[in-house]
């Protein structure tokens, strides 16, 4: 194991400094930090550029100065880091790269983070729905997604996403026969992905209409948009609903110490409502995370107390409907400060941002933040998510065929295991293999590739530092960037390797 971190290391490395290498001496063959100064008619022309070239050292040789950048980054290991400096405004390129990375960071994991979950779940039933209406749906969407340019999808979010539905929070109305089609779009839906004989399609199709329907009246008749909220009772029906969801495809509903844990501390969320008002009271992100941490704890008690004769099983799924139930009891407060957020001078109601990762000028509490900062996230978040979930999909879907259609799979179903046990321990397991190396790389390819969607929404992370390094002819900005997607993919390329291990025990790093 050490043997193979330690030659990783060495080759990872030698592969950065012959990157970071080239990359510098063609960014310097590219820009030209004296146009400014050669098209400029001052008296003292001469003498500016002379200043210019003894300030960036334009009269060394590019690979001589590279040494010396990389002298600055090697100091980063002694607690002395020096990447350089942007000498338009005078700024260190470190200063520039902390404010930068947090925001492009935040960005891109909440995108990956959901791509995932949507991409891998709607191609895993897919699979299982071979050669169904359903599976041709989402084959379509996918290629659909997968050839739209991101910046055309940006811009169609801004125009529908943004200007479309503020305009609709003006006067939040639907009429009944948009209610009606919405809950037959859900129906048709939902009984595509449940399937089964005609009898359970269209109890699915009239519970999902029925449901859907149900929740849009009452969310225009209580003017839900302008005033959000969950409360005790929609948390509660919801956390039953995620108790029931985990544990049919973790334990199966036959293991009732399992979902009796599930749903005690589905039960135990709720009744937390009422306390965590009080709790969350003058809260900040360190009170928040403990809360969270406690209230994960009080769900792993909860199914161990339950136990049953895999107390573990009972274990996880309590501390999941825990840690999902807490994140309903945050929303719900962060939908409290919606009405003071909504009808500030700095919103003016019009609350779905376009631009920035924050209204400037708001003030509030730490709950009108995080509201403010999520308005901020949603169009951002849903382009990378749109371009992201399309290759998820596929690979989820064609991992999970292959996966299906392997002798271990018949032999599961022939020893007479349920379809759940076949599905989820021996399929899906061995499915997330190639989606291993997928999705770290993946995580570095948006980071470094979110440059567009970050200009088009005017975020000031690493895209847009990126771009101003070549605007202004700053070496220094563009090579942090260049630095830190070479470290992320090295690290990313490493993490695939570990999961290869974990996920396939036949795979040894050291092997």
């Amino acid at each position: 194991m050490y043997n193979f971190i330690f030659r990783r290391a060495l080759s990872s490395l030698g592969v950065l400094l012959v990157a970071t290498f080239l990359i510098y001496v063609l960014v310097d063959i590219a820009i030209d930090p004296l146009q400014d100064l050669l098209q400029s008619t001052a008296p003292n022309k001469e003498a500016l550029i002379a200043a210019r070239v003894q300030q960036l050292q334009l009269d060394v040789p590019s690979p001589v100065r590279y040494l010396g950048w990389l002298g600055g980054v090697a100091g980063c290991f002694i607690g002395k880091c020096d990447l350089g400096v942007a000498w338009t405004t005078n700024q260190q390129v470190t200063d520039i790269l902390v404010s930068s990375i947090g925001v492009t960071i935040k960005l891109v994991t909440l995108a990956t983070v959901v791509a995932m979950i949507l991409g891998i779940t709607v191609g895993v039933v897919s699979a299982l729905r071979q050669y169904t209406g359903f599976d041709y749906t989402m084959i379509f969407i996918s290629f659909l997604l997968y050839s739209l340019p991101s910046f055309w999808v940006a811009v169609l979010m801004k125009q529908w996403g943004a200007i479309g539905f503020n305009d609709f929070l003006a006067n939040p109305e639907l009429s009944i026969g948009v209610i009606l089609l919405i809950g037959v779009v859900a129906g048709i839906i939902w009984q595509a992905i449940f399937s089964g004989d005609l009898k359970r399609r269209l109890i699915v199709f009239g519970s999902a209409f029925a449901v859907t329907s149900g929740v849009l009246w009452y969310m225009i008749a209580t003017d839900w948009f302008r005033k959000p909220s969950l409360g005790p009772i929609v948390i509660l029906l919801t956390g039953v609903g995620i108790a029931f969801a985990l544990t049919a495809i973790m334990a199966g509903l036959r293991n009732r110490k399992a979902l009796y844990a599930a749903v005690s501390t589905a039960v135990l969320i709720a009744a937390l409502w009422y306390p965590m008002q009080f709790a969350f009271h003058g809260a900040n992100a360190g009170i928040v995370f403990g809360l969270l941490v406690a209230v994960v704890a009080g769900g792993v008690l909860i199914g161990w107390l339950w136990g049953g004769y895999d107390r573990a099983v009972s274990m996880r799924i309590s501390a999941l409907v825990a840690l999902l139930g807490f994140g309903l009891l945050f929303a719900d407060r962060v939908m409290q400060a919606w009405v003071p957020y909504f009808n500030s001078s700095a919103i003016n109601g019009r609350p779905i941002a376009t631009i920035g990762s924050e209204t400037p000028g708001l003030k509030g509490s730490f709950w009108t933040t995080q509201l403010d900062s999520y308005t901020h996230l949603i169009l951002p978040t849903l382009v990378l998510v749109l371009v992201s979930f399309a290759a998820y999909t596929r690979y989820s879907r064609a991992s999970m065929l292959e996966v299906m259609n392997q002798d271990y799979v018949r032999t599961a179903r022939a020893k007479g295991l349920s379809e759940r046990v076949v599905v989820v321990r021996h399929a899906f397991r061995n499915s997330l293999i190639p989606l291993a190396t997928i999705i770290p790389l993946d995580f570095a390819g948006i980071l470094g590739g979110a440059v567009i969607t970050e200009k088009i929404f005017g975020w000031r992370g690493m895209g847009t530092m990126f771009l101003s390094g070549l605007q202004k002819s700053e070496i220094d900005p563009v090579m942090a960037y260049v630095l830190v997607i070479g470290f992320v993919a090295i690290v990313a390329n490493f993490l695939a390797d570990l999961l290869y291990a974990v996920l396939d025990p036949r795979i040894r790093v050291n092997a």
